[in-house]
């Protein structure tokens, strides 16, 4: 199976941007969805973005919708999270994810995750 691996998290000010990258590696991904997961302290872990690998459909809940931006890149086997005009909230470990069954994207339909990527955002 694929393993997914984050990076491009850090520490950026309230209104700042930050790009995630998230690279497969091993056998190729074959999962119908991809997406990008949250998670703060004491709080559930929430999806804030899902995508359809062939066609590129995506979703976005009330939080991050208008701020965040999911894409991929099939032949580079890549998922990608633009953030902008970020927020204390949004201060999280950030995980990329793939899995199949569930649309939008639920925590209980994901098959892979990546390791996780901290995101602080400074008031």
């Amino acid at each position: 199976q694929v393993q997914l691996v984050e990076s491009g998290g850090g520490l950026v000010q309230v209104g700042g941007s930050l790009r995630l990258s998230c690279i497969g590696s091993g056998d190729t991904i074959r999962t119908v969805h991809m997406g990008w997961f949250r998670q703060a302290p004491g709080k559930d872990r929430e999806m804030i973005a899902s995508i359809t690998w062939t066609s590129g459909n995506t979703f976005y809940p009330d939080s991050v919708k208008g701020r965040f931006t999911i894409s991929r890149d099939n032949a580079k086997n890549a998922l990608y999270l633009q953030m902008n005009s970020l927020k204390p909230e949004d201060t999280a470990v950030y995980y990329c994810a793939a899995g199949q069954g569930s649309w939008p994207m639920r925590t209980t339909s994901v098959r892979i995750w990546g390791q996780g990527t901290q995101v602080t955002v400074s008031a």
